[in-house]
């Protein structure tokens, strides 16, 4: 790995190029077990520079409070309650300004490196209402001014709050500054909240699973909100360590260890993989450190939550704190840094300087009941309709297991996208050819198809993508993650499939008029936590679906990453129904 320059994979370009797309990918697989991505060593100081920054604007913040002094006295105020209150609005603010989750080249995002505030503050983007059927007041899909100023109205409340002083002594919390009026924090919710119906993009980027959650507790009293957000935190946790116990989550680490900046050694990185160079399935290592890392967070947050002090919380504590870090410092694709960071600071607010606070507390359990119903429930929901809802409120983060999508695009259908569709960044693959020249952006783009490919739902992506283009044609088509295509159209990408599934792929249409065979698209949803299988469907932009299925879990786990050969089983195919 190089300072400057990345360490990419050295191949013979002509001989590569003849290869097939399974054996050009192979050479780039291997790459990825004993390198990674090959990210300049400076790129990573330059996310450890945006999380000091984060840090230190936090800070600033909490400075602003009267009753809260001391730049250096940090012990003095770091655990009052309107501490916390400003750190959760302040990184939603900073999430949905497009600064956290999905910034930067991490997040095949180049220039700019970010696009959401870009995006949301400008008319005729396209917006994705979650049920615009259902909701009054929500169909289409053209962001107009109304939504502009809905989202600016955000964040110019959310501002204000971070700047107000706090309501006065609170004497069950132990606190003289007090906390957040309620009538900010109804406000900041209330506009999130039709923001989120108009667009649940906005939503997903502003993490509202986490900090609009959160901030839902700040309207209950006293010790009544420090309980309820340790509640938020608990679930947040366990959500997702079950949603862990699958047969990805192996395959996640394997390769964010192989990516990560600090096991740098390529034999300790060859070690979480069952057999370099060959056999690429994780190995015992990854297997410990998945099944260790989950018993971990599905166990020690109850000891957090019902230990009340001393030596069992302060061993929990240190136990989340080293959960976090080892993400963190990891510096995993999609680039959730702050909100590691976050985590770390809830343990450490809530957990150690509120550890008396706990069920006896509650003066009105009510609220805090419903509120754990509520949220517990979408997270068992999300793991049995993986399809219905989000990986993020189902909180299956980094299990390997969430709905994805691999989209086939004729050069025609690309120019119509950089015409039709109001953009901020170009196409993926012009990016990477404006950074590293026509011939040599092949090389980022398979180690990108290598990243997709290591996780298990790659095998079925890149066999079904035999399937979604015309036999004989594969060569008209560039094959482009959904990812990337959903971050040059709304703005904003973290993983998520439902963000650019079928709704995504007809706003697209209407603005571009796709002749039929000209994008083809393969969806794949994610594994239902009761089922050993995985839905497909392939969509054509212009006609609509024309096949769907089954893959099996069991047939993509034993199978390299360069395999394309995952057996599929068909439910219905367009020339059958006719």
């Amino acid at each position: 790995m190089g300072f400057l320059e990345p360490d990419l994979p050295v191949v013979d370009m002509a001989e590569w190029s003849k290869g097939t797309r399974a054996e050009r990918i192979r050479p780039m697989a291997r790459h990825w077990a004993e390198v990674g991505f090959g990210t300049p060593a400076v790129l990573h100081l330059f996310y450890v520079g945006k999380i000091c920054l984060y840090v230190l604007g936090g800070w600033s913040i909490a400075l602003t409070t009267n009753g809260i002094d001391g730049f250096t006295d940090v012990g003095a105020w770091w655990s009052e309650p309107i501490v916390f209150q400003k750190v959760v609005l302040y990184t939603l603010l900073f999430e949905v300004v497009g600064l956290g989750c999905g910034f930067g080249p991490l997040n095949n995002r180049y220039f700019p490196p970010f696009g959401s505030i870009l995006y949301w503050l400008r008319p005729n983007t396209i917006r994705l209402p979650p049920w615009p059927g259902r909701i009054p007041l929500t169909k289409g899909d053209n962001r107009t001014p109304v939504d502009v100023a809905l989202y600016a109205a955000l964040l110019a409340t959310t501002a204000v709050a971070l700047l107000s002083d706090g309501t006065g002594p609170i004497p069950e919390l132990d606190t003289t500054v007090g906390l957040l009026p309620h009538w900010q924090v109804a406000v900041i919710l209330g506009l999130l909240a039709v923001l989120g119906l108009r667009d649940k993009v906005i939503f997903l980027a502003a993490r509202g699973e986490v900090y609009a959650t959160l901030t839902v507790v700040f309207l209950l009293p006293g010790a009544d909100s420090i309980v309820a957000a340790k509640v938020v935190f608990v679930v947040i946790w366990m959500g997702a360590a079950t949603s862990k116990l699958n047969k990805h989550f192996p395959f996640v680490v394997s390769t964010m260890m192989s990516n990560s900046p600090v096991f740098r050694p390529k034999p300790l990185k060859r070690a979480f993989f069952e057999r370099f160079p060959d056999d690429l399935r994780p190995g015992r290592l990854s297997r410990v450190f998945a099944h260790g890392g989950t018993v971990v967070e599905m166990c020690v947050p109850l000891v957090l939550f019902f230990s009340h002090g001393g030596w069992p919380t302060a061993i929990a504590a240190i136990a989340m704190v080293c959960f976090h870090l080892a993400i963190l410092t990891a510096i995993p694709m999609g680039v959730p840094l702050e909100w590691n960071v976050f985590m770390i600071f809830g343990v450490v607010t809530l957990f150690v300087a509120h550890a008396d606070l706990g069920p006896s507390s509650v003066r009105n359990p009510v609220p805090v009941a419903v509120l754990f119903v509520v949220i517990a429930g979408i997270v068992i929901a999300g793991n049995l309709f993986p399809r219905k809802i989000s990986f993020l409120p189902g909180m299956r983060y980094y299990a390997g297991n969430w709905d994805t999508t691999m989209w086939c695009v004729k050069p025609s259908a690309a120019a119509k996208i950089g015409t039709g569709i109001v953009a901020i960044a170009g196409m993926p693959q012009a990016q990477l050819e404006r950074f590293y020249g026509k011939d040599r952006a092949q090389i980022p783009m398979y180690l990108g198809y290598a990243f997709r490919a290591m996780n298990t739902h790659g095998r079925a992506l890149f066999t079904l993508v035999h399937r979604a283009m015309p036999p004989g044609h594969e060569d008209e088509y560039t094959i482009t993650d959904g990812e990337r295509i959903c971050s040059t159209a709304v703005g904003w990408n973290f993983g998520d499939g439902h963000m650019h599934n079928e709704q995504l792929i007809a706003a697209m249409h209407r603005r571009c008029h796709f002749e039929p065979g000209e994008v083809r698209v393969v969806l794949l949803d994610a594994q239902p936590i009761h089922r050993q299988t995985q839905q497909y469907r392939l969509v054509d932009a212009a006609t609509g679906e024309f096949e769907r299925g089954e893959v099996r879990v069991a047939d993509m786990v034993t199978r390299q990453p360069w395999a394309d050969d995952v057996p599929v089983r068909v439910h219905y195919t367009a020339s059958a129904e006719s």
